[in-house]
């Protein structure tokens, strides 16, 4: 994953990793390690995680050098990656990717933020009234921008795009001809974290937000950033109001959501694919291209292409209507 904003701390010797896992080092100690990352972008000299079944054959491909994973995974792994066995996959990843990103875990205002008519912005950007923009905040040509928004730190945002009043945005790529209607937040860290010892340990979120070109985002709506890998939202995609899409996942292109969808973490919606209003898409779900969800329905396992399901379990339209008759 490529990310523009996050400062990472490393690289580490592999032996202050294996510390921080309370691990006997039975591997070469003088290995650097210089970056975490999803098993599908993790290069050579980086660390991973795997934890579930259902990625054996991106983990099968992975090209890092480590892999934080179980006993019952490790033979998925490729020769060149050598596995550091733990209880809790999820739980030491985490630990792992605040050490090389301290500053993720959490999401307090922005302080950086200031009047955009106290920036260079101003003579390009037509803004309504008490707009705030952050550090390292990018904006392109004829985008308008209404009352009370906040670009906070960590943002680009293309040409001719319109962001609604009371509208938050950060740590996100917005391309040309985007419109962000009002009231949404678009890029804070996603609900990660996991019940331990009586605490819950949050995950930490290094990845960003991308909106691709021409598509548009309804009132209220929410798209949380990434942890490892981005969440991004495909070209010509439209969402209606008051929609959640949770961290990593991943939206193609001429696909329409209808008002109140929630997409769980990790999912990846295909393109061209209707949703109809109040469905839910599971976690970690993969729905294939030119599929249509009726509203009101739970998908809780992968949609193959070209389907067309309903319900709870979603199934297809077909079944559906001959249950319910």
């Amino acid at each position: 994953m490529s990310n523009p904003f996050f400062i990472n701390n490393g690289p580490f010797n592999i032996s202050e990793i294996l510390k921080i896992l309370k691990i006997e080092p039975k591997i070469k100690e003088n290995q650097i390690v210089k970056d975490i990352q999803d098993l599908l972008s993790a290069e050579k000299d980086c660390i991973t995680f795997f934890h579930s079944k259902k990625y054996n054959e991106i983990a099968k491909k992975t090209k890092a050098s480590y892999c934080i994973t179980t006993q019952n995974l490790k033979d998925y792994l490729p020769k060149k990656c050598t596995p550091i066995i733990v209880e809790n996959v999820l739980i030491s990843t985490s630990l792992i990717t605040q050490k090389f990103y301290p500053n993720s875990i959490e999401d307090e205002y922005d302080t950086s933020a200031i009047d955009i008519n106290d920036t260079n912005l101003k003579d390009i950007v037509t803004s309504g009234k008490n707009v705030l923009v952050g550090d390292n905040v990018k904006i392109g040509k004829k985008c308008l921008i209404g009352h009370n928004s906040i670009i906070e730190r960590n943002v680009q945002i293309g040409n001719n795009c319109k962001i609604g009043s009371n509208t938050i945005l950060r740590n996100s790529i917005i391309k040309d001809n985007v419109t962000i209607l009002d009231n949404c937040v678009i890029g804070k860290k996603g609900f990660g974290f996991f019940p331990s010892n009586n605490k819950n340990l949050r995950y930490p979120h290094v990845g960003i937000v991308i909106i691709n070109e021409n598509s548009e985002i309804g009132c209220g709506s929410t798209i949380d950033r990434g942890s490892l890998s981005n969440t991004e939202i495909g070209k010509n995609t439209f969402l209606d109001n008051q929609i959640h899409i949770a961290h990593n996942v991943k939206i193609g292109d001429n696909t329409i959501l209808a008002g109140q969808v929630g997409i769980a973490g990790s999912s990846v919606i295909g393109n061209n694919v209707k949703i109809g209003g109040q469905a839910g898409i599971s976690g970690h779900i993969k729905v294939g291209n030119n599929v249509e969800i009726g509203g009101g329905s739970g998908v809780i396992k992968d949609v193959p292409d070209n389907s067309k399901v309903m319900g709870y379990p979603a199934k297809s339209i077909r079944e559906f209507l001959k249950d319910n008759r």
